[in-house]
């Protein structure tokens, strides 16, 4: 069993990306909501994403969407984020709020329509290049609505055509990260619907090929730790985006609807060392804040994730194998609930003073005076939005 020293250690060294899109105003599919100070630029968006780090000590990065985040000058954003003590992440695409997309975009039918959705791509790449960011996130929102609207073979082909010229353009220490999505917003077939549908393109492309495992992109039910195993096991799990549902993709707070289940993946994370940073798994928060103050939910956010991973790492290892070989249930399944049921808290808030951090996060922020100074200076301008 890890020791409270060696836990510490360990989430020290987990690093938590978090999203620019986290900080714009969001909202339901009937009205977006905006709140004072939102960001007006991805300038200001890294701005908000640093003050996560300030307080966490455990957010050095914040990913892009593209065009979101475009800027005429993408050396200047990245030195913007490294003179506030952050980094650049992942690269996001954005292939899904164009006219030219109703149809698809890798898989459109209409050769056209592919070429702009690959030159989109190559775009993003060179944004890769211009921050430094090694990371392509790809999530398409491709698919039918209707029997008989397409082919889903004819599909199929496109896409990985469409991929294998973007996997082309790689430089040799970026990857290229897929995501899935098994509904939404095509209610008959998506082109990408599961894990396996990912990991069939990704081995189709090559070693710098990806999968990025969304939280809440599953069927209710759905047993997440298992797909988390299977993409280890396979050496392709690139990616989290951590978010949390009730009933679909609701992008609530990680660990929000179930902590459990975050505790549970963390420890088949933990099983097979993939939270060490030689592993190359990302992990970050996709989660869009409608109603409670955007900052702070990214913090508490952060928390969450910590206080999972804390859990997982005080899983006694050697009792669970030894219960597991002894086919002793209940001992198996004991050995994982005492490690839940542990109050990581107070361990983690001597983390935070170890670090030279306030042992709370949210009341330090809240103490900062940020919130109001952002407020005041950004009541003039454009919010930052979906879209924006």
């Amino acid at each position: 069993m890890r020791t409270h020293d060696e836990v510490k250690a360990t989430v020290r060294a987990l690093g938590v990306e978090t999203a620019s899109w986290a900080f714009a105003n969001s909202g339901t599919r009937f009205k977006v909501f905006g709140q004072p100070g939102v960001p007006r630029d991805p300038f200001e968006k890294i701005a908000d994403a640093a003050q996560v780090h300030r307080y966490t000590g455990a957010a050095p990065r914040v990913s892009l969407h593209i065009p979101w985040d475009l800027v005429d000058d993408f050396a200047a954003l990245a030195r913007h984020a490294r003179d506030l003590g952050v980094e650049i992440g992942a690269i996001n695409s954005n292939v899904f709020q164009d006219d030219d997309y109703k149809l698809g975009s890798l898989a459109n039918p209409d050769p056209a329509v592919r070429a702009k959705a690959v030159d989109h791509h190559l775009q993003c790449i060179d944004v890769l290049r211009a921050t430094g960011s090694t990371d392509l996130k790809i999530w398409l929102a491709d698919g039918l609505n209707y029997p008989g609207q397409d082919s889903l073979r004819d599909r199929q082909e496109r896409l990985a055509e469409s991929l294998a010229t973007i996997y082309a353009a790689l430089d040799d220490d970026h990857r290229l990260l897929l995501e899935y999505k098994f509904f939404e917003p095509a209610f008959y077939a998506t082109d990408i619907p599961d894990w396996g549908t990912s990991l069939t393109h990704c081995l189709a492309l090559g070693d710098q090929a990806q999968v990025v495992l969304d939280t809440g992109h599953h069927a209710p039910g759905t047993n997440i730790e298992f797909i988390v195993m299977m993409l280890l096991r396979a050496g392709r799990l690139g990616a989290f985006d951590f978010n949390s549902r009730f009933y679909a993709d609701d992008d609530l707070m990680v660990g929000a609807a179930d902590p459990f289940q975050l505790f549970r993946i963390l420890h088949e994370i933990v099983s097979q060392d993939a939270h060490q940073p030689a592993s190359r798994v990302n992990f970050m928060l996709d989660q869009c804040h409608n109603i409670e103050p955007k900052i702070p939910a990214v913090i508490r956010s952060v928390l969450n994730v910590q206080e999972a991973l804390a859990k997982a790492l005080l899983v006694d290892s050697g009792a669970l194998a030894k219960a597991q070989a002894d086919g002793d249930v209940l001992g198996a399944n004991g050995a994982l609930m005492d490690a839940y049921n542990t109050d990581v808290r107070p361990l983690l808030a001597s983390l935070r003073e170890e670090q030279g951090l306030d042992p709370d996060p949210i009341a330090a922020y809240q103490r900062s005076g940020y919130f109001e100074t952002i407020s005041a200076e950004r009541a003039d301008g454009a919010q930052a939005g979906w879209g924006a």
